[in-house]
């Protein structure tokens, strides 16, 4: 396949970009972390598509991005009282929550009782969203390579494996942090621009 570069300042940008994703393209975008891959994350066959494309190992789960904290519910379920409090501070933002899953979540995009949720803090990628709902997202890399922080990076590594990339300029940040909120305490699974001590702030870490 041929993979497009749409620019997203150029009027209906975002809209088309939505639309290849309503009709089952893969589709990179920038996002506040770095730049991501979406896939639908009800179209068990999208999400599919997109571990495909990034060699990524099947076993490996991946997290929703949502336009804003009211979507929650198409997701999650039983949300910790812990998880809407963090929600409420630090969204939108770097921070990906583990919550409990609704069972209408493919199991491609999780296949256990959890699922990685966040809302990124960047207009371009909550626009799209607010238009696709939510998207399965992870980093636009090759699995196992460095995660993309512009169109041009998301080109060297898959350029001609999915069908566009969305360019909102250069990303100068870091994979979200994540927080599993199912444990009691919450832990920590992944160190990123949500600080420990921010994080120790709002509830009591393991």
């Amino acid at each position: 396949m041929q993979t497009i570069t749409l620019k997203a300042d150029e009027p209906g940008a975002i809209e088309r970009a939505a639309q290849m994703l309503l009709d089952h393209k893969l589709i990179a975008f920038p996002t506040d972390t770095v730049y991501g891959l979406g896939a639908l994350a009800f179209e068990a066959g999208d999400v599919a598509a997109l571990y495909r494309a990034k060699d990524r190992p099947p076993e490996r789960a991946i997290a929703i991005l949502l336009a804003d904290q009211s979507m929650i519910g198409q997701v999650a379920e039983q949300i910790p009282t812990v998880a809407r409090r963090l929600m409420s501070k630090f969204w939108p933002g770097a921070l990906t929550l583990i919550v409990p899953k609704r069972s209408d979540i493919p199991d491609a995009v999780s296949g256990g009782p959890t699922v990685g949720v966040r809302v990124p803090a960047l207009d371009i990628a909550r626009r799209l969203l607010t238009i696709t709902g939510p998207l399965a997202v992870t980093s636009a890399n090759r699995s196992g390579l460095a995660s993309p922080r512009s169109a041009s990076e998301v080109l060297e590594q898959l350029d001609g494996r999915i069908h566009a990339v969305l360019d909102g300029g250069t990303i100068d940040s870091a994979p979200s942090t994540v927080l599993d909120c199912t444990r009691i305490p919450p832990s920590i699974l992944r160190h990123g621009p949500i600080t420990e001590d921010q994080l120790r702030a709002m509830t009591r870490l393991a």
